[in-house]
Order: structure tokens, then sequence, then C-alpha cells
């Protein structure tokens, strides 16, 4: 078939053609944006799951559902190693200077900049990544303590009051929360607890993997009060046929229930395997029906280009102890794992691992998903590592 006409997006953040198994969660969304504009009280919303379920489509979808509203967003993927107050200044100054396009900037408007402005000068000192320059005059006495969770509710008060003024709502949306480092968390939840009680147009949705949920909690007791946090995981079988059939219905292209069923067992419905499944069956198929056979052998394609890239690229950013701690992972067959036998494998004592598996769950490649356990949060990445990478007996001189 003209691989010119294949509908489906496989890649990081790529909306798919078919946004299938989300509705519900789309709705909710869109009935808390429309009650954050209203000054009702609402809760923000935090997204968590393995990577490839789509949190990030999710999120982005939510933006734009928050643009084409009006509201003033303020978009933000945060890095492994930068502070918030450095992702999230450049960002709020580009939204409140597009708030105040178009008319004379309100007088909100521009006592958040001046605040922001303050915010700068103090987060300069205290936390030397922050690099943006502000060509506003500081407001004095606002945002320029530098403690953090006192700077940060002033200033995300006043962005809230110059929405209000602007009778819209500002939207932080970030993604990749859990880089984001506790004690940063701890005051983006206070200074969001400080608009909450203010009832100011002003709210979080945000992604992260599945440590956030206790991340968040370390940070702050009250953050279930003030956020819905929605679990993302794997499509069921009818959500996935759908993903799968309704882009090759748009081209006048079937799948047989075989083949249909085929892709699922092997991709567990992650919508970023169906994705890549779609692809490679489309451009293995001769014609309509795509058959199981078809769906075998995109199967073997999807994944050796998986094992070069998305799988292979997540493994090479790991020391050698970590790639060692992962390996050992893999050996116990599907997870979560204890980590006992972990150590085990590894020949080690549970005390010497368990700095590795910290570096590992700050890296988010693996999680904790109850006391004890351990499980990638990649999915499928055991059998990857069971497939191209040897095991080896344990080095001399141990795991690390």
């Amino acid at each position: 078939m003209d691989p010119r006409r294949n509908p489906y997006a496989p890649g990081a953040g790529s909306a798919p053609p078919e946004l299938a198994g989300r509705d519900e969660v789309l709705e909710r969304t869109s009935i808390m944006l429309d009650r954050l504009v209203a000054r009702h009280p609402t809760r923000g919303f935090i997204f968590y799951g393995l990577r490839g379920v789509g949190k990030t489509v999710l999120l982005q979808r939510v933006l734009l559902d928050a643009e084409v509203s009006g509201m003033a967003v303020v978009e933000i993927e945060a890095p492994e190693d930068q502070s918030l107050p450095a992702m999230l200044a450049p960002a709020l100054r580009a939204t409140l200077i597009r708030m105040s396009k178009g008319k004379m900037a309100k007088a909100m408007v521009r006592r958040a900049l001046g605040v922001l402005a303050a915010f700068v000068r103090a987060a300069k000192i205290k936390y030397e990544d922050v690099e943006i320059s502000m060509d506003f005059i500081g407001e004095e006495g606002m945002a320029d303590s530098g403690d953090l969770e006192l700077d940060l509710g002033d200033l995300l008060i006043a962005v809230g009051e110059a929405a209000a003024e602007h009778h819209t709502a500002a939207v932080l949306f970030i993604d990749e929360l859990q880089y984001v480092k506790e004690k940063q968390l701890a005051a983006l939840t206070r200074a969001l607890h400080k608009t909450s009680q203010r009832r100011l147009p002003i709210t979080l949705v945000a992604a992260g993997l599945p440590q956030l949920l206790a991340q968040m909690g370390r940070a702050k007791s009250y953050t279930e009060r003030l956020f819905e946090f929605v679990e993302i995981g794997p499509l069921d079988e009818a959500d996935g046929m759908r993903a799968l059939r309704v882009p090759a219905a748009k081209e006048q292209v079937e799948f047989s229930d075989d083949a249909l069923r085929t892709i699922l067992s092997q991709t567990q419905g992650y919508p970023y395997f169906i994705q890549e499944w779609g692809k490679q069956a489309w451009n293995t198929a001769r014609q309509s029906p795509i058959s199981r056979r078809d769906a075998l052998t995109a199967g073997t394609i999807a994944l050796a280009d998986l094992d070069a890239s998305f799988f292979r690229v997540r493994f090479d950013r790991l020391a050698p102890a970590e790639k060692r701690y992962a390996r050992a992972m893999a050996t116990l067959g599907q997870g979560p794992y204890r980590t006992g036998d972990i150590a085990r494998v590894l020949e080690e004592k549970t005390t010497t691992v368990g700095p590795i598996r910290a570096r590992l769950i700050k890296k988010g490649m693996v999680y904790g998903p109850s006391h004890g356990d351990t499980a990638f949060t990649v999915p499928l990445f055991a059998d990857f590592l069971e497939r191209t990478i040897p095991w080896r007996p344990a080095p001399d001189g141990g795991a690390d």
C-alpha cells in the first residue's frame, strides 16, 4: 500500500490520528477549565503513568483546548537538572507579555511583570542556572525574599490576578514533572494552594512518571485535595482496535480481526507501540485488509526499530553499574521485582545496590510500585534487554 497515505504517527509526544480511550478524562479537564474561568472551586490535574501511554499527547490536547478558549497558557517541559525558577521564569514572562498585547496593558499585568522581575532577581542569587533578563522594574517587597515558597506564592498570586483582570484563566502545563526536585515541588504546591484559597483562576496540569505520585505526597500532605491524580494506562481491547481501525478506515483500508488481535497482544495496548505496529503493518501489507501475517511481519520490523532507537537510547544513558542493575532485573522475567531478588542476582547486599536503584529512579528508568518493589518505567524494556544484552557474571569489584 502507498506509504504516503500511512496515517499512523509514532513519535515522542506526537498526537495519534485517533486519540482513543481518553474521552472521559478530556471531558473532566474541559469541565475543570470552564470552572476555573468562572472562579468556581476546582482542582488541577496530574497525569501519571509509564512511558508510551500518551501522557504528553493528553497534556498537549488539554493545552490546545485551553488556548482555543483564550486562556493564558504556560508551557514547560522539565529537564533533569534545572531548577524550577529557571524553567518557570522565561515561560511566565512570555505568557504575561502575550497578555499585554493588543491593548494597553492593564494594571494587574504590569504588576505581575514587576513581581516576576523581582522574583528573577532573587532567584538568580539562589539558583545560579537562572539566566533570563527582565526589562521591567521589580515590585518592591514582592517575591524577592529568596525563600522559594514565599516568592513563588507572591508570583502566582500576581499572575492569577492578572488573568482575572482579563476575565480568563492561567494554566501551567508542565511535562516530566518528576524531574522537579521535591523541595521545589513543595514550593509550587504551596503557591497553588494560596491561589486556590483566594479563588484565583490559575492552576496546574502536569504529567509525569509513576513515581510522581509519591513525590507529590512527600512534598505536601494536602496535594490530593489540590489536584486530581489520573493514572494513564494502556488501552483496552475496544479502544486499541479503535486506534488502529479509525485512521485506516479514513484511507479506505481495513484490518482483519486476527491482525488487530495480534497487534494488541504484541503491543499490550500501549498507545505508542500501537502506532509503531500500525505504521509497520501498513507498510508491510500489499492490500486491504491487513492480515495477521502482515501484523506478525510488522511486529518483527517494529521491534528491530525500537531496539535500535526507543529502547537503545534509554539504555545507553545509563552508567555501567546502572546497566547491570537493569539487566539483572530482566533476568527475573516480567516485573515488578523485589529489591532483594535483584541484589541476589547481582551477588550483592541490598544496601550496596540501593544507591544504584536511587539513581535509576532519578533518571526516570525505574520506579517503586510498592514498598520493596522495582519496575521499569518503559514498557517491554525487560524483553529488549533479554533480546539484545547478554547477561554476564558480576565483575571484580562488585556492582559499583
